[in-house]
């Protein structure tokens, strides 16, 4: 029994993937992986701008905290004051915050801080925080 002739006669019919099918699922594949790595960079740039925005954020809380611990007599009134604390991603941002008395109506007893933190890492970006502060 010879069966090296059936083998030869069964690859010689077998049909595999020409040239041309080869190169179009490779062109296919190619614009697949285009797209997925613009998306990719988008990703990375709206997570970069998420961790700034929680940063700007902890620095506007942070000096919140610090003058509403501070009695408002203590506190400069009227006046912006800046200071330029530094993210963990290097980014320097620029704090700045204002204290208004709140003047009439009679018996009102808040005052507005306003703090305002920004900073640019393609583009400029600020936030603001306003909070009413109980006179004591």
């Amino acid at each position: 029994m010879n069966h090296g002739g059936f083998v030869m006669s069964f690859l010689k019919r077998s049909k595999g993937f020409s040239l041309i099918e080869v190169l179009v699922a490779l062109v296919i594949l190619a614009i697949a992986l285009l797209a997925l790595a613009g998306l990719m960079v988008t990703t990375t740039k709206n997570n970069s701008f998420g961790g700034h925005m929680t940063e700007a954020a902890t620095f506007a809380q942070d000096k919140l905290e610090q003058l509403s611990a501070t009695p408002f007599g203590m506190i400069a009134l009227n006046t912006t004051q800046t200071d330029n604390p530094v993210g963990s991603t290097g980014i320097t941002y620029n704090r700045s915050w204002v204290a208004v008395p709140n003047i009439p109506p009679p018996g009102n007893t808040l005052d507005v801080i306003t703090i305002t933190v920004s900073w640019t890492d393609t583009i400029p970006h600020s936030i603001s925080m306003v909070s009413a502060i109980p006179l004591l």
